[in-house]
């Protein structure tokens, strides 16, 4: 049996943990890597889009990122119980004609016992911004883990 620690349930220390391991594993741009943070049989809600299971996880991942070019994101623990986590977050990225975007959202998440994620909620709006309003290069600089970012 595969785990993926921290285990719920979760204390503010793991939950922050998972967030950040969330986000490095995201900032890969791997979706193979990606998915086996992920049950089996993981359901998520992607914005519109319903999917079940790891290969469609990749699925939609690679998809993902080949629509969204230089994907950086940033996530922050909202709250946390038992095997429950929230957290916000914001990317930017920018699609093939050179438009950047930053997306806002929410993700609601629920874990097994082993620390795979079971089910992924996420809620997600984008914002058109100027090359020169960027502020998310790359993966986070280890200095800045554990800042809270800007709403805006």
């Amino acid at each position: 049996m595969t785990t993926r620690p921290p285990l719920p349930p979760f204390t503010p220390d793991t939950a922050r943990q998972k967030v950040q391991a969330a986000e490095d594993a995201w900032n890969t741009r791997d979706p193979e890597r990606v998915s086996l943070a992920y049950t089996e049989d993981s359901r998520w809600r992607n914005r519109d889009t319903f999917v079940t299971g790891r290969p469609a996880i990749v699925e939609l991942l690679t998809a993902k990122w080949a629509r969204e070019l230089d994907y950086a994101l940033r996530k922050e623990l909202w709250s946390f119980d038992g095997d429950h986590i929230a957290v916000r977050f914001q990317y930017e990225s920018h699609d093939a004609a050179g438009q950047w975007w930053r997306s806002y959202g929410n993700e609601l998440w629920e874990f097994d016992e082993n620390g795979l994620m079971s089910r992924r909620e996420a809620s997600i709006n984008d914002v058109a911004i100027g090359e020169g309003e960027r502020r998310i290069f790359g993966p986070r600089p280890d200095a800045e883990r554990g800042v809270p970012f800007p709403l805006r």
